[in-house]
């Protein structure tokens, strides 16, 4: 070890011992957080991975960054140190400090006072290495100084602030060794030259001392004035106004991105017996949730039969790729242009981050698109199916038009995803929002019964100048993922 890292290694180590009389107030604030996982049952161990102070000692407010291993999960914390809280970050409160280095002083969320999460871009604007923290970013790109932040309201399963209405950070909470997507997909479709993902402009990682490093942080360019696809979407409804349109450019555009991707990482052909553990994984997911949910149980049965059909397809040639992993409508934007570009390609934060990380099949993302058109559909009373019927094959139509493959051509496929995701989304809806259980339960009533046969699509050819999505009969050579 280098002196620089011993003595960064040295710094951590006094400053990770001076987290220990806080634990008890983290033990206590941690679960009442959206995005933590634990919730629902008592942490039984809590330790300090790193800290580090962003901030000269000293400083107040005080900057404090935190990783804490908790019952096996690492966490990412920002903590601000004060002599007393002003009224106006009363609801940032975590607790206060009677003993160790921080004894008398006042301990909250960083992130919700305007002084320290201005420091935090201040930080991204420098590179360079902070105790076990590395800063970097795009030196093509100008941060401009005095941007001032505020939290971007809603439900989240991390932190996110947006800079003057120009650039957006996410600082994730849940964190794991390797490139996180959001981080390593975005840059490497700003590579290909895809323009349908905003571009990383910084970032920050954890080096823990003889470990992978850990994605902490990403900032993109903020589309100001975008239209959130779900929100869109409902306004639409809500007026009795087509989304075709919308739905058919969305699908050329997330057509475009998986192309995009098969382009500049590594894909696979799954064969046989991948198809097969392909199922089965879907297969041991069903009864997991079947034991959860009683009201899914009716129905599993049929619902294995789509599961069934895909491993008994033998299908070889699937292609797999690098995809989005967690699309739906509340992952897209329609930007000030009518364009649509795709955010948020972290994946689902409650898999581990290396499955996160393996090519899938891009079906898997068009699935995620058409549950959301039924979810929104769903949502409106009265229901309106044809309107999400309408939808889904725009969606698909777009899609096709850009890689000359309608996704409803591998109906086996489709359905086994579509199937899939439908069970996740009760588990979901059961844990967190029942009075939204019906929505999932009617798409799993319908996907229960026997698969009708397919009417043919017609084949559709490529836009000028795109690439096609056809399975691949045989896997590219790994390439070095960007970091």
């Amino acid at each position: 070890m280098s002196e620089a890292a011993s003595a960064r290694s040295r710094l951590t180590a006094d400053r990770a011992a001076g987290i220990a009389p806080l634990e008890p107030m983290l033990r206590a604030w941690l679960p009442a957080q959206r995005w933590f996982a634990g919730k629902g049952r008592a942490i039984s161990r809590l330790t300090t991975v790193s800290a580090a102070d962003l901030l000269p000692p000293g400083s107040t407010p005080g900057l404090l960054h935190v990783l804490l291993d908790v019952d096996g999960d690492c966490y990412q914390l920002l903590l601000g140190i004060r002599p007393s809280l002003p009224p106006a970050l009363a609801p940032t409160l975590i607790g206060h400090a009677e003993e160790g280095p921080y004894a008398g002083r006042v301990i909250y969320e960083a992130l919700g006072d305007p002084r320290l999460a201005a420091m935090l871009l201040e930080r991204l604007r420098s590179p360079g290495a902070l105790g076990p923290l590395r800063f970097d970013r795009d030196p093509a790109t100008p941060i401009p100084a005095g941007l001032t932040p505020r939290p971007l309201s809603g439900e989240q399963t991390n932190s996110s602030l947006i800079y003057g209405d120009s650039f957006i950070l996410k600082v994730f909470r849940r964190v794991g060794p390797g490139v996180n997507p959001d981080l390593e997909l975005p840059r490497a479709l700003a590579a290909a030259g895809c323009a349908r993902v905003p571009a990383p402009v910084a970032w920050y990682e954890a080096e823990p001392p003889g470990g992978e490093a850990l994605t902490l942080g990403v900032l993109q360019p903020y589309l100001r004035g975008s239209d959130d696809g779900w929100q869109l979407a409902l306004r639409r409804l809500g007026a009795g106004e087509d989304f075709t349109a919308e739905a058919h450019a969305l699908g050329r555009a997330t057509a475009e991105v998986h192309s995009a991707l098969a382009a500049a990482l590594p894909t696979v052909a799954l064969g046989p017996e991948q198809t097969a553990r392909l199922a089965a994984g879907m297969t041991a997911r069903l009864a997991a949730t079947a034991r959860e949910v009683a009201a899914l149980r009716p129905y599993e049965a049929g619902l294995r039969g789509a599961f069934d059909a895909l491993a008994a397809s033998r299908g070889t040639g699937v292609a797999a790729q690098r995809i989005h992993g967690d699309l739906h409508l509340g992952q897209t934007l329609r930007t000030l242009d009518g364009s649509w570009s795709l955010i948020d390609f972290e994946g689902e934060p409650a898999r581990p981050l290396a499955d996160r990380r393996r090519p899938e099949p891009a079906v898997r993302d068009i699935a995620g698109i058409l549950r959301s058109f039924d979810y929104a559909a769903r949502s409106h009373r009265p229901f309106a199916p044809a309107w999400a019927d309408d939808c889904r094959a725009a969606f698909c139509e777009g899609y096709a038009r850009t890689t000359g493959r309608d996704p409803r051509e591998d109906p086996v496929l489709l359905r086994a995803y579509e199937t899939d995701k439908a069970v996740y989304e009760a588990r979901y809806e059961s844990r967190h929002r029942p009075d939204w259980l019906h929505v999932p339960m009617a798409a799993i009533r319908r996907l229960s019964e026997p698969a009708r046969p397919a009417h043919r699509v017609p084949p559709t050819p490529p836009a000028p100048g795109t690439l096609s999505a056809h399975p691949l009969p045989h896997p590219k050579p790994p390439r070095r993922p960007l970091a």
